[in-house]
């Protein structure tokens, strides 16, 4: 097999189907999916932004937790889409390296959030007293810029180095770019570089769960020790939405990546890789509304056409014709 160098023009990503019937299915499926993620996501930002009672550190850390969801499933599923609904295969290199890189950037800025978020509910509850302190505003901003800080160095190591190898074939078996499945297809001693640094990603990944568990067994043990029953429903209400989203962010990576490598591509391949990219960021604006009265309240708010109307500029009113 002839080498092909890493300056390769473009990338032949994986079908979901050569029936063209179940091509636009696909299409259309994958928008529903979009949409819904799209809108869930912008609903819990702007609720958050508009709503100043929401304008504390746990809802802060929630916001940019939704700006990440929504990072990462608009770096693969509009151009799933688009092959769908073209009858391709192909993305461009420079494309390929975009998805490789920005998907690594939100999805590490996603899981660092949830570690600051489990230490966030720490405080709120076993030191409630000292919370405003150690979790003022300055403090809040200064994670969150070290979380993004660190999430653009990481996507960019990687990325570098994944791209700086020579590819012996550019058909990827994924249905978009990602660094397994690109491991697979080097033909170059590099690839060892990139096999080290994601042992290291999911070393400090597995450290961040460890600690996410350790902090969740002290607040449980701070909430058992709560004597009033409801201030133990209002203590469990703000982690048990967290807690499940860690839950179905870790679960459907790690079974993606911590299971046996496989070289035959199949159709249960593509469900899991559906799974773990696109559910997590759709579940999670449901999974913190669901039980959390603060943000049911504000989305009511903001849905309310009353308030709306009261609100809009006059312009816009007429436009809608209100």
């Amino acid at each position: 097999m002839s080498n092909l160098t890493s300056s390769t023009s473009e990338f032949l990503l994986l079908e979901f189907s050569q029936v063209r019937g179940l091509q636009i299915l696909h299409f259309f499926v994958f928008l529903a999916l979009y949409l819904t993620t799209l809108i869930g996501n912008l609903f819990i930002i702007i609720a958050i932004a508009l709503d100043y009672r929401l304008h504390t550190p746990m809802y802060f850390f929630l916001m940019n937790l939704a700006i990440c969801d929504l990072g990462t499933i608009s770096v693969i599923v509009p151009k799933s889409m688009h092959n769908s609904l073209m009858n391709s295969r192909v993305i461009s290199y420079s494309e390929c390296l975009a998805q490789v890189f920005f998907f690594f950037f939100f999805e590490a800025s996603d899981f660092a959030l949830l570690t600051i978020m489990a230490h966030d509910r720490h405080v709120a509850i076993c030191n409630p007293l000292q919370y405003e302190i150690i979790m003022n505003k300055g403090t809040c901003i200064k994670m969150v810029i070290v979380v993004w800080i660190i999430a653009l160095l990481h996507a960019m190591f990687n990325t570098g180095s994944t791209f700086s190898m020579t590819f012996c074939s550019n058909t990827v078996d994924q249905f978009f770019c990602e660094i397994p499945r690109l491991l697979k297809l080097s033909c170059s001693d590099l690839y060892l570089v990139e096999v080290g640094m994601l042992v290291l990603g999911f070393s400090v990944a597995l450290g961040c769960f460890i600690f996410i568990i350790a902090t969740y067994v002290q607040i449980f043990t701070a909430v058992h020790k709560i004597r009033s029953a409801q201030a133990r429903q209002k203590a469990l209400s703000t982690c048990l939405p967290h807690l499940t989203v860690v839950s179905v962010f870790m679960f459907s990576s790690l079974f993606v990546y911590a299971r046996p490598p496989s070289y035959i591509s199949s159709v249960l391949d593509l469900v899991i890789a559906v799974i773990y990219t696109i559910l997590p960021p759709m579940l999670n604006p449901f999974i913190y509304s669901m039980r959390n009265k603060e943000i049911q309240t504000a989305l009511y708010k903001l849905l309310n056409l009353k308030h709306f109307s009261n609100n809009t500029p006059r312009f816009i009113l007429k436009l809608l014709g209100m």
